[in-house]
This record gives structure tokens, C-alpha cells and sequence, in this order.
């Protein structure tokens, strides 16, 4: 019995990112990435571990898009590296890059699943950091160039593109904290250039997709943010909620959005906001068409009384820390209809980390993981139900990977991946994912 059924056209789908499952680090022309140089710096990584060869998926593409079509996948999101396609970051276009993801798209149409490729999932050519990365204005118009590149290779047959995928967590953890590459720690100013930069780019990239794609494409970009949630479900700690929502957000969804940054938090920075060239903001809230949605957990719970973050040490967590929410996946998607209302939203990664291991009988029974998906699923079939316009969800992640700065230390697949042998393993997570597509719903 299906009693949380979804709309015919929804797109059940997996996610995953070039840098954390291609491997071939150094293979057909690809230059070094920001995360290839940041991890052989001692202690950037769990045990030094790196992602030059991760799943090694370059070189197991079609026993991967087996895997998918067993699944019964609608959809796949996947990331494009940049390195690959242009390895000087500017100039030369190399035709083995553009090669290798055309056979991806190829295999995928091939059965019947849409690619929905992701152009910037955190791996920046090196030569362009040490020309300073985002910090640089003409990084982007570098992105534009690499972007149409890709889009005259791809884009007669796929349709689905987002820019880029979480802008705030890659900029706030490589270039406010440190933890993640390029590793630096930049003053308050030069972060919020470096917003101002990403977002450049990501409406000149949209300007580049609708002029080179010779199909009608469907563009759009994938968010994150702390999100929070109300303590209760009554309009109060509602409307405070959507309140603190739109403060956590709104720096980089106003602009997106609205074509301004929001104006309370511009002038709380003072000297610290970005420098602007006239018509920057016309370019950045160029029309989307979708956007995407990342999350795991709520951040923290909303009381209307004083308006501030309760943080519940309650919840159950998973091995990543991080508290088990199910209701914030409806609430993130409420709040973005509310406060942007986009045509359409994709929940473009949503899973959970847990220390999965192959039993006596070679199975990875990862109830727990089932338990997670099943739960944020009856939350999106709720943001469903209310008429919001959320159309898909990608579950992260296919295969378990390299886990940007935790290395191979953390699993959120619903395939097992053996690192020593790189043989694949569906768990049972990947049976029960399957039947819930088969079934349209759960």
C-alpha cells in the first residue's frame, strides 16, 4: 500500500560530485583541482587521504550507469570539473574532457534517465586560484567561457544545468575557516567579494547556457543555508521562523532573486560590502527557472517569544553530528515559496552518514538509513500535498565517497563502495529506494 503518493512527473533521482567519485586525477588532459592540491597538505584530510581515485569512476562509468538504470533512477545530478574541460582554467578547450562526460550523457538518455549536470561542485583549476580563485573578478568570465563550452558539447541533448552547487558552504569553509580547499582564511571584505564574485558568475553562466544550448534548458542553481525551524507548528513560531529564514539567506537570495542585497545586512557590514560595477546586479538575477535545495538537518529551533536558536540536544544525529529533522525539508521548501516563489524546486541532496558495514552474508543492511529517507520523503510529500512546486528529489549520495576534508571516513551511499577494491555493493537502501520509485511513492 502506497499511502504518501507523488505526481507522475516527479523526478526521483541521486547525486553525486566529479571530485569525490571520478578519481583519474591526472588522466586525458585534467590539471590539478583546488581540492587535488589542497589535500596533500598535511592534516587537511583524514589521514591524508585524497580524492585521486575515490570510486574511480572514470574508468567504471558503465557499470555505474547500470547500477542507476537497476535503481530505476528518473534523474541524476552530477558534477562537471572544470579542470577536465579547460585545465589552464582560461583559453584551450580539451575535447578528452568534454568527451568523457558526452559518453556519460549518452549512457544515461541511453536508459532513460535525465542528467542534471551541476558546472561548479567545489573543484577550481588551481592555476586559477593562484590568480587568486574567486577573490578574482575574472574568474568569473572564466566560468562563462568553461560554461559555454560545456553547454555547445551537451546541450542538444541535456536540459537540466545548475550553476553552481552550495555556494555559502564552499566559500564560508575554503575562504572564511580554512577546512576545506583552497584552505584560507580571508577577512570579512574579501568574503563578501568573493559572494559577490560567485553570484556574478552564476548569472553570466545562466546568460551562457540560454545562449549556446541548442535544447530549451531548464537553469537554475542549488542553495544551502542554515535553516531553521519552529519549535511549534502555530503561525507565531511560524512567522518567526520565516523571519530568521530570510536573515540566514537572504545575502545571497535577494540578489538572486530581487537584483539588491538585502539592506539591513548591508548596512550592518559598513566597510566590509562588496565592490559593485554597474550592471552586476542585472546580471545576477538573471530568470531561473528552478532552484535546488540541499539539506540534512535544521540548524536550530525558532521561539517566537524571543525571536533566537534553541538548539536540541535531543535529536537522534548521525555519525556527521548532525540532528535528524525530518520536517525541515518541508519548511525549507515552504519558506522558499514564500519568500522567492520559484517556478519550480528541486530537493537536490537530502541522505545520512552512518557507519555501514557488510555482514556475514555480504549484505549492508542500513536500516537506519532507510529509516532517514523514508521520514524526509513524508516531509516532502507534505511541501507536495500544499501545493508547493518542489518536483524532485535527488538523494545523497549513489555511491559512497570521498568526503571532501573526512576523506573515506564518512558513508552516505546507498551503494557500499569497497576503497581497497572498489567493487560496488548495493545496500539495502538501494533496494528500498528502488521500490519507492517503482511505487511513485512510499
Amino acid at each position: 500500500m502506497v499511502y504518501h503518493q507523488f505526481p507522475k512527473d516527479f523526478l526521483w533521482g541521486a547525486a553525486t560530485a566529479s571530485a569525490q567519485i571520478e578519481g583519474a586525477a591526472d588522466e586525458d588532459g585534467k590539471s590539478v583541482s583546488v581540492w587535488d592540491e589542497f589535500a596533500k597538505r598535511p592534516g587537511a584530510t583524514r589521514n591524508g587521504q585524497t580524492p585521486n581515485i575515490a570510486c574511480d569512476h572514470y574508468h567504471r562509468m558503465e557499470e555505474d550507469l547500470n547500477l542507476m538504470k537497476n535503481l530505476g533512477l528518473r534523474a541524476y545530478r552530477f558534477s562537471i570539473a572544470w579542470p577536465r574541460i579547460i585545465p589552464e582554467g582560461v583559453g584551450a578547450v580539451n575535447p578528452k574532457g568534454l568527451d568523457f562526460y558526452a559518453r556519460l550523457v549518452d549512457g544515461l538518455l541511453e536508459r532513460n534517465i535525465a542528467p542534471l549536470i551541476t558546472l561548479y561542485h567545489w573543484d577550481l583549476p588551481q592555476v586559477l586560484e593562484e590568480k587568486g580563485g574567486w577573490r578574482n573578478r575574472q574568474t568569473a568570465y572564466a566560468f562563462q567561457d568553461y560554461t559555454a563550452a560545456v553547454v555547445k558539447k551537451l546541450g542538444d541533448r541535456a536540459t537540466l544545468w545548475a550553476t553552481f552547487n552550495e555556494s555559502p558552504c564552499f566559500i564560508n569553509l575554503g575562504y572564511r575557516t580554512g577546512i576545506h580547499a583552497p584552505g584560507a582564511k580571508e577577512p570579512e571584505k574579501t568574503i563578501r567579494q568573493i559572494y559577490h564574485h560567485v553570484m556574478l558568475a552564476h548569472g553570466l553562466a545562466i546568460q551562457a547556457i540560454r545562449a549556446n544550448a541548442k535544447k530549451k534548458p531548464s537553469a537554475g542553481i542549488v542553495h544551502c543555508q542554515n535553516v531553521p525551524q519552529p519549535i511549534f507548528d502555530s503561525p507565531e513560531h511560524v512567522e518567526a521562523t520565516r523571519k530568521s529564514f530570510y536573515k540566514q539567506g537572504a545575502w545571497m537570495l535577494d540578489p538572486l532573486f530581487k537584483g539588491k542585497y538585502p539592506e539591513e545586512e548591508w548596512r550592518e557590514l559598513g566597510a566590509n560590502v562588496p565592490d559593485i560595477q554597474n550592471g552586476d546586479m542585472e546580471i545576477i538575477s538573471q530568470p531561473m527557472d528552478y532552484i535546488g535545495y540541499n539539506i540534512y538537518g535544521a540548524s536550530e529551533f525558532i521561539h517566537a517569544k524571543n525571536g533566537s536558536g534553541i538548539a536540541e540536544p535531543m535529536y537522534p544525529r548521525t555519525e556527521m553530528g548532525w540532528a535528524i529533522t525530518p520536517d525541515i525539508i518541508y519548511w525549507y521548501a515552504r519558506f522558499l515559496h514564500e519568500l522567492y516563489n520559484p517556478p519550480i524546486i528541486y530537493l537536490t541532496e537530502n541522505g545520512c552518514a552512518y557507519p555501514d558495514d557488510i555482514n556475514d552474508s555480504g549484505r549492508v543492511d542500513d536500516y537506519a538509513r532507510i529509516e532517514y529517507i523514508s521520514a524526509h520523503l513524508k516531509s516532502a510529500h507534505r511541501a507536495v500535498k500544499e501545493g508547493i512546486p518542489l518536483k524532485g528529489y535527488f538523494v545523497w549520495t549513489l555511491m559512497d565517497n570521498f568526503e571532501w576534508a573526512f576523506g573515506y571516513y564518512r558513508r552516505f551511499g546507498i551503494i557500499f563502495t569497497n576503497f581497497e577494491t572498489l567493487q560496488r555493493i548495493p545496500k539495502l537502501s538501494y533496494e528500498w529506494y528502488a521500490n519507492v520509485i517503482k511505487n511513485n511513492g512510499l
